[in-house]
């Protein structure tokens, strides 16, 4: 998957108004359903779910990008406290993704969606294959049996989810992972330094706009 930067933060102390592309004006532009990506009752969430700004995480568990960033995305989301995080679970690159991404969201229905999350995201390296990914999360203290199950009862409703996400990801241009919206701000890879300015010009942005 081809790979574009639509805002480099991490090289900037200061977020240049001309390079913060507001992701929100585009999609209704576009007639994008903006609700849609924003409240997805099925989407995993994380963080204060009445947080003032939203990021929006658009991830693939073979993706290395993501894993740099994910330490960095978990630290501003709990240091912060008043940010809403959507996980985008949006396997584009291998086979394995999806069976990643689908391990992910079947452990959402007994809450363990982000202990699974975080074993995927932790192996390292890129092409994990099934198995490895299987035992990661055997390694944890999810249920497999109901593991097993869930990925059998509500496997249509996981495909569905997975589908939104790549559509969603289609309607605004996506090029490939990580991206995060940010508030109104659109960003590929980010560390924690970045994420914090991001997330300090996106309520600057909301805001001015009040």
């Amino acid at each position: 998957m081809r790979r574009r930067d639509f805002i480099r933060l991490a090289a900037l102390s200061v977020l240049p108004p001309a390079m913060a592309l507001a992701w929100v004006r585009q999609a209704l532009a576009q007639g994008v359903d903006v609700d849609a990506i924003l409240r997805d009752p099925d989407a995993p969430t994380g963080g204060n779910p009445d947080g003032d700004v939203t990021i929006v995480a658009f991830l693939d568990y073979n993706c290395p990008f993501c894993k740099k960033s994910a330490p960095d995305l978990e630290r501003i989301v709990n240091e912060d406290g008043h940010i809403r995080l959507i996980y985008k679970d949006w396997p584009i690159l291998t086979e394995a993704s999806v069976y990643g991404a689908q391990l992910a969201l079947a452990a959402k229905f007994q809450g363990r969606y982000q202990t699974v999350h975080n074993a995927l995201m932790g192996i390292s390296g890129r092409k994990i294959p099934q198995a490895q990914m299987l035992k990661a999360v055997q390694g944890t203290d999810v249920d497999m049996a109901r593991l097993d199950l869930d990925l059998q009862l509500h496997g249509a409703e996981i495909s569905a989810l997975l589908k939104r996400n790549l559509a969603q990801a289609d309607s605004l241009g996506l090029q490939g992972t990580p991206t995060y919206l940010v508030g109104p701000l659109l960003a590929s890879t980010l560390d924690y330094s970045s994420f914090k300015r991001a997330v300090a010009e996106a309520r600057r942005r909301q805001a001015a706009e009040k």
